[in-house]
């Protein structure tokens, strides 16, 4: 099974300093219909003005993953964490048994980016924030880990979690197969370009969710950056 969920049908918000769209209910926006998937519960697609963000604010038993598309974010946390992530970057952020934080673009253009909320397998862990840099030249053509929780995925950033977020850039025509375990489930979203994934064409930063789907081959129609989330 796999549905499109069209980039213009997805939750929507806005207000002087944040554009946003919501895959999945969040704050305002409510949808039984996408309620999450698994433990992925936020998929937010976010565009910050220059010289604004989010104040500082807290969290608390969720995973945070923020990918950046362009742009860059600056973070900063009540544990004495700072630091600046640019595109093609990830931070992770487990908020355990809570963490305040603030995310500001400090940059002279607009910063775009994917924010991933996953639910925690144990609860009450010890907060922490780390971030990566993953050079695009690295998945070029290939899928590479990004934030991972299951076994053996040790080149990941950690999470508290059986779930991976992967990511590729490819070359029109190029494909990638990714194999899912048995009854797991994925949501793959192309930051830029248009994608064909098992013949199902989907447009750039249109979701998609996948089920019952062994592998996935996934074709680029164009020059493409994709964002893979592999959910038990």
């Amino acid at each position: 099974m796999i549905e499109i969920r069209p980039f213009e049908t997805l939750g929507q918000f806005g207000n002087d300093w944040l554009t946003a769209r919501y895959h999945f209910s969040f704050a305002g926006y409510h949808d039984p219909a996408r309620s999450g998937i698994g433990p992925l519960l936020v998929w937010n697609d976010d565009t910050i003005r220059p010289g604004t963000g989010f104040d500082p604010h807290s969290h608390r038993d969720m995973e945070i993953i923020t990918y950046i598309r362009r742009g860059a974010i600056t973070h900063e946390d009540h544990l004495g964490n700072r630091g600046r992530t640019e595109a093609g970057d990830v931070q992770v952020m487990s908020a355990g048994t809570g963490i305040q934080h603030a995310e500001f673009n400090k940059e002279s253009e607009e910063t775009e980016l994917f924010q991933i909320w996953i639910e925690p397998s144990k609860k009450n862990i010890p907060p922490r924030w780390e971030q990566r840099r993953f050079p695009k030249a690295e998945r070029g053509g290939a899928l590479v880990l990004l934030a991972s929780g299951r076994a053996g995925d040790d080149t990941a950033l950690p999470i508290h979690q059986d779930a991976a977020i992967l990511g590729a850039t490819l070359l029109a025509g190029q494909d990638v197969t990714h194999r899912l375990g048995e009854g797991r489930r994925a949501y793959l979203v192309a930051a830029r370009g248009a994608i064909d994934v098992n013949g199902t064409l989907a447009g750039a930063r249109d979701g998609v969710a996948i089920a019952a789907e062994p592998e996935l081959t996934i074709t680029a129609r164009e020059d493409s950056e994709i964002l893979l989330a592999d959910l038990p």
